[in-house]
């Protein structure tokens, strides 16, 4: 194999638009080592439209949209190694990979690591009863439709109601299995208005709010989901063979980690700046794995634009360094808001764009950015929606001073 310039780890979305955006502006050799047998990440088990509508201006089915980016990152000139691990990145720059032809030691002078996020299952999420057949992540769920075609059942309970829970119920009637009931331990669901209303009168799923799954019960398959209404305390026993835990996502960080890559505390991704460099040198990552959660698009817009500002900077010469380190003034949150990315900016090359959460529905949609308690930016969201991104100008933090001390960002 050509030792690679980059070695772009994940061939999903973020993964794939940065190995196109690198190749196509000439950094290359540009390898990208997946560990699945196809490329594209989780949309090519999503069989629904809609994706590409934010980095491609194209509505395309979930399959469709995986197979265009791995034709665009390869067309471009990227090659995209099938079924192999990065099992270690070494802190002399060396990577080894698992494949198909064994093990493999390469030498890239720069590493982007795209791996993702994924959802915490059943077990993480603490909630006590019988070890039945039929719990599912949303993951699991639509590689077990629509890459195995195998059935699933037929009552199903859905926990949560954000963006992909959504997704989880359009997989279920394609399986044919009712969904018996949406559970949200929040007072609303965290969708966009038209999903929600088309599920619930158009095929007739009620949303239960401020509630929660407290109990599975079943011998062999799941017979029955306890749901505990978080308001009066009562808890009603609904008949459903199938429970479906959707979103609470994790970075999948733990290359990071090995790598010895610093963490964010509140995002659980690598500690990223503007150019997505994390804070060990010569390893950049981009996508969900910085920002768990986000739409294939988003995800792929992040990709791009690590990609672009690596470009940028890029040398051909055999003495050329590496990336460097994550460098800028550090940007935190507080109050309602539960993390920003990147969590590192400079003032004089402001980011696109700032990724922030939020924990709770508030009255609050003005963003404040301050500085030594005095205010150097503000932004007016049009929603504040728990488990949706809220994006914000990178011009929000444009008038802070490099030398006057960190940034916090609140929601008023």
């Amino acid at each position: 194999m050509t030792p690679p310039a980059v070695l772009v780890v994940g061939a999903g979305p973020a993964g794939l638009s940065a190995a196109h955006e690198l190749a196509r502006s000439g950094v290359g050799p540009v390898v990208v080592a997946e560990r699945e047998s196809a490329a594209g990440g989780v949309p090519r088990h999503c069989d629904h439209t809609g994706f590409g509508l934010q980095d491609l201006r194209r509505p395309l089915s979930g399959p469709a949209y995986a197979r265009l980016l791995a034709r665009r990152a390869e067309g471009a000139g990227a090659r995209i190694l099938l079924r192999t691990t990065v099992a270690d990145v070494d802190q002399d720059g060396a990577v080894t990979l698992i494949g198909p032809d064994g093990i493999t030691t390469v030498r890239p002078r720069a590493v982007l690591l795209a791996t993702g996020a994924r959802e915490r299952p059943r077990a993480a999420r603490l909630v006590p009863g019988d070890r039945p057949a039929g719990v599912f992540t949303t993951g699991q769920l639509q590689q077990w439709v629509l890459l195995r075609d195998l059935p699933v059942g037929r009552r199903a309970v859905v926990v949560g109601a954000e963006h992909v829970a959504y997704s989880a119920v359009l997989t279920l009637r394609r399986a044919g299995v009712a969904t018996v009931a949406m559970v949200t331990d929040l007072p609303r669901h965290q969708t966009v208005p038209v999903f929600a209303t088309v599920t619930r009168v158009g095929l007739r799923v009620p949303l239960r709010t401020s509630s929660r799954v407290v109990g599975l019960h079943g011998t062999g398959r799941l017979e029955a989901v306890d749901v505990e209404d978080l308001v009066t305390g009562g808890v009603d026993r609904l008949e459903a063979d199938t429970v479906v835990f959707t979103g609470d996502w994790v970075p999948d960080h733990d290359l990071a980690r090995r790598s010895g890559v610093a963490l964010d505390r509140s995002t659980r991704g690598p500690r990223t700046d503007v150019a997505g460099r994390t804070t060990r040198p010569g390893v950049l990552a981009a996508g969900n794995l910085v920002h768990p959660g986000e739409t294939a698009g988003l995800a792929a817009l992040a990709g791009r634009e690590t990609a672009r500002r690596l470009a940028t900077t890029w040398s051909d010469r055999p003495d050329s360094p590496s990336p460097g380190a994550a460098s800028g003034l550090a940007v935190g949150v507080s109050g309602a808001l539960r993390s920003v990315v990147p969590a590192l900016v400079d003032p004089a090359d402001p980011p696109h764009r700032l990724l922030l959460r939020t924990g709770t529905f508030g009255p609050g949609r003005l963003v404040v950015a301050r500085q030594g308690g005095a205010v150097v930016g503000s932004h007016r969201l049009r929603h504040a929606t728990p488990h949706r991104s809220l994006s914000v100008p990178g011009t929000l933090v444009a008038a802070a001073d490099p030398a006057a001390g960190p940034l916090e960002l609140s929601l008023i």
